[in-house]
């Protein structure tokens, strides 16, 4: 089958939650190796962010966006970073 088009997925079913345990239990089986959880792990309460919404300087915010651009992260998370820099030091 080269494409996704000559699929029947008229004739295709739902596979049910039992079949996905089953098939995770035999992997688990065959490998050997117990599967991970789905998901991200959760934070501890220290982690955890706090949604807010501040106003920026234009200028602030276009030097956000470039510095994060040339490290290859959000400019949140330069904020972020600058933020906390300063508070703890």
């Amino acid at each position: 089958m080269k494409n996704s088009k000559d699929f029947p997925f008229e004739k295709a079913r739902r596979i049910s939650s039992k079949e996905v345990a089953e098939g995770r239990k035999a992997v688990e089986e065959k490998t050997g190796k117990k599967r991970s959880a789905r998901g991200r792990p959760a934070k501890s309460s220290t982690d955890k962010f706090v949604a807010t919404s501040i106003r920026l300087h234009p200028r602030a915010l276009a030097w956000a966006k470039r510095e994060a651009k040339k490290r290859g992260v959000g400019y949140q998370t330069v904020i972020n970073e600058l933020l906390l820099e300063k508070a703890v030091s």
